[in-house]
């Protein structure tokens, strides 16, 4: 008969919560305690007494503070767990330890499409951008007259067309933070490489203005760059018809397009988590951390995102900061998102969401504790605006909301050409034109979303793998996909509706 300590998953002698592998009745009896209430799967129980006011440590880590006294057998979470207060005392590039790189010849490579700036692509696609929500049903009517009349998944290399709209671009500011986001994105996605020619669609009228958009940020029209207005191409059926005739003369090109063989330095992982559960950063995010520290130490990069994801964890990444200055530029942006909530009436503690709770994660410490371990444990060695190119290889911190799809779409914007995303509730989710592999933290549900989920770290809970071996094993996965393998999301045809520019300020 199993012993309740083989049921329960403690990561740390110091800690004195553990958590349940599977579903706990009350009256189990474990070591100088009884379960006093039944315990659902990877919720947490008390190992010992904890007074009110006292520290409940995870991960060797504050989670949280008793909001009553908590009897050894009891079960922690919402009801007696609160975020009482977040130390911010910072040990400024503490552990800002060199990254070991593998040798050229030891370098990993995989199958891309070089462009002319010398950027690698790991799709081909024909993207339209829109500048503003007015512009999406021409986009989309164009993306879907050249996918479906023309075939071109049958023109060569073309992976097809994916039209991107969102809904702003007017009614904002024409300066702020806001405008910047979209205009970052906007830039970053003209110039992905994932993309092999792209046609940005405007109306005319609104405040991102395109021959203004491009100008600031440094773009001229080519021949794999080219944009339209419904107004000046005469209306709706004008301009879709202008915007088929912009495309078609660009696939000839982009469709003679062939993978050649480049190193792994020329891929940008992008790290993302959703759907997320106490099993997290156990497995999952662990693991993909080990394969960051893989693709980093081939000379590659790494984003990972998500401020408010990272709150009251900050200081893990600020010890590995590459110098005060990258370090000081992430304390920047968690100062900013203290005073944006505050400012709106909510709080960045305001977190785990319902999904979240359900799968045994109660505050955002936790929370942020098992999210930074998808960062690995090279140096921090840059720190980006959201959308905003990144400049250095190694891993980099790009300022995001925690919301999943706007996150990615800055990321994308940043130089991502790969997505990971781990999930323990089954986030269902892709990202054209970039592919996204799904992770899964436990093996119930990879085995229940089987068709959704490409990688399970369960098995690391099942002792079948360590850490180590499962981020070798998703770093082989991104080589092969980032060479072509198609993810379970695009089989699906997932990523067409994922686009989200981070909206900021209002509405006017």
């Amino acid at each position: 008969m199993a012993q309740i300590e083989d049921l329960l998953i403690r990561l740390h002698p110091e800690d004195n919560v553990a958590l349940a592998r599977q579903a706990l009745p009350a009256g189990l009896a474990g070591p100088g305690y009884v379960l006093s209430s039944d315990i659902p799967a990877l919720h947490k129980i008390a190992l010992e007494d904890i007074p009110a006011g006292g520290r409940i440590i995870k991960y060797q880590q504050t989670i949280g503070t008793a909001s009553q006294p908590i009897r050894a057998g009891e079960h922690v979470h919402n009801h007696n767990c609160v975020v009482a207060s977040i130390n911010k005392e910072y040990d400024y590039c503490s552990n800002a330890q060199a990254t070991q790189y593998i040798t050229e010849e030891e370098r990993s490579t995989f199958q891309g499409f070089r462009r002319a700036n010398g950027k690698v692509g790991t799709r081909n696609y024909l993207g339209i951008l829109t500048s503003v929500n007015c512009s999406g049903t021409v986009a989309h009517q164009v993306a879907a007259r050249l996918n479906n009349a023309f075939g071109l998944e049958a023109e060569g290399s073309v992976d097809g067309a994916v039209a991107l709209v969102h809904g702003t671009g007017c009614g904002m500011r024409s300066s702020g933070d806001g405008f910047d986001n979209l205009q970052r994105i906007l830039r970053g996605y003209a110039l992905h490489p994932n993309f092999g020619g792209v046609l940005m669609i405007g109306l005319g009228c609104e405040v991102m203005q395109l021959n203004s958009l491009l100008k600031e940020v440094g773009l001229e029209e080519c021949d794999s760059l080219r944009y339209l207005t419904i107004q000046d191409a005469g209306g709706t059926r004008a301009a879709i018809e202008s915007g088929m005739a912009l495309l078609q003369e660009m696939i000839p090109s982009v469709g003679s397009k062939r993978r050649e063989t480049c190193p792994a330095s020329e891929l940008t992982l992008a790290l993302q988590c959703g759907g997320s559960d106490a099993l997290a950063g156990i497995t999952a995010n662990p693991a993909l951390g080990a394969a960051a520290d893989r693709l980093i130490r081939d000379g590659g990069a790494a984003i990972l995102s998500e401020t408010p994801e990272i709150y009251g964890a900050e200081h893990l990444l600020i010890r590995r900061a590459r110098d005060r200055s990258v370090a000081n530029a992430l304390i920047e942006r968690i100062e900013w998102w203290e005073r944006y909530t505050r400012a709106t009436g909510d709080a960045l503690d305001n977190n785990p969401s319902p999904g979240n709770k359900m799968g045994g994660l109660t505050t955002i410490l936790e929370k942020s504790l098992g999210a930074v371990a998808k960062g690995g444990s090279t140096q921090l060695c840059e720190v980006v605006r959201y959308g905003q190119m990144i400049s250095r290889k190694g891993l980099i911190f790009m300022d995001s909301p925690g919301f999943d799809p706007a996150s990615v779409t800055g990321q994308v914007a940043s130089g991502a050409n790969v997505i990971c995303f781990t999930t323990g509730r089954g986030s269902a989710f892709g990202f054209k034109p970039v592919p996204s592999l799904k992770l899964t933290t436990n093996t119930a549900i990879f085995e229940r979303m089987n068709e959704d989920m490409d990688i399970n770290c369960g098995d690391i809970l099942d002792g079948k793998i360590d850490v180590q071996g499962k981020g070798e094993e998703i770093f082989q996965s991104v080589l092969r996909v980032a060479s072509g393998e198609k993810t379970k999301s695009e089989l699906l045809d997932y990523g067409s509706n994922e686009f989200t520019p981070w909206q900021i300020g209002a509405v006017v």
